[in-house]
């Protein structure tokens, strides 16, 4: 029995690594001694898999909150990227460009930190 609760433990872990499960793999290590009881046993660890799983979907919240976060900081950096339509390319002041340019690097760099976020859940 003991051997079947650390393989489903281990494959849990394996979906959605995040510190608290590394917390709580130490914890069942320390909390875990052999003179438990199977019955206590497995009252413990029906609380540390709940504990577990409580983390994992609270980290999975936090990735996909930084993911819609950038999705937000692109739309508004689109907006002001719309001034682009207006421009000619006779346009006296040329450092408008360099501002446009800037405005693709901050889409691409939060693009980037939105894909990571996802990547992460």
């Amino acid at each position: 029995m003991k051997s079947g609760q650390g393989k489903r433990n281990s494959s849990e872990k394996k979906g959605l690594e995040t510190p608290a499960s590394e917390l709580i793999g130490r914890l069942r290590r320390v909390l875990r001694p052999e003179e438990l009881d199977c019955a206590c046993r497995k009252t413990l660890d029906g609380a540390l898999d709940r504990f577990d799983h409580l983390e994992r979907r609270r980290e999975a919240r936090r990735w996909l909150s930084s993911a819609r976060g950038h999705k937000e900081r692109i739309a508004a950096l689109l907006a002001f990227l719309s001034e682009l339509d207006t421009l000619t390319e006779v346009e006296r002041d040329r450092s408008v460009f360099e501002e446009m340019a800037l405005l693709f690097v901050e889409i691409a760099r939060s693009a980037e930190a939105g894909a990571a976020s996802l990547r992460e859940l």
